[in-house]
């Protein structure tokens, strides 16, 4: 697959070098110094220059979605640790239940002071 993509690139790099032989002086602002170098040389020279440092802005900025990444990733691994071990540790015995304790007293039936909830017979 890789192939497939460089192959012509590479092709349309060499016919782009060849087809591009004129000399031009390359300078230096600040300073004296120059190059005479072949346009192509000149052309692909800068294009490496800024495909590197586009590469190293891209690296840059997912630096910190690796970093993410890396960190679940290692948190997963232990998850998955602790649940093998859940899984190979018996079950606990279960707890006996316990009767519900109540908030009120029991009603007595032969206390004839408390008030009958039941409606009047008419």
């Amino acid at each position: 697959m890789r192939l497939l993509i460089a192959v012509p690139v590479l092709l349309l790099l060499v016919l782009f070098a060849l087809s591009n032989k004129q000399v031009v002086q390359l300078g230096l602002w600040p300073t004296d110094i120059s190059i005479d170098a072949p346009v192509s040389v000149a052309v692909l020279v800068a294009s490496g220059v800024f495909f590197v440092v586009g590469a190293l802005m891209t690296w840059g900025g997912t630096l910190a979605l690796r970093t993410r990444a890396r960190r679940a990733e290692m948190a997963v691994t232990q998850l998955q640790a602790q649940l093998r071990t859940m899984k190979t540790r018996p079950a606990p015995a279960p707890a006996p239940i316990m009767p519900a304790r109540t908030a009120l007293p029991p009603m007595s039936t032969t206390s004839s002071t408390t008030p009958s909830l039941a409606a009047p017979r008419v």
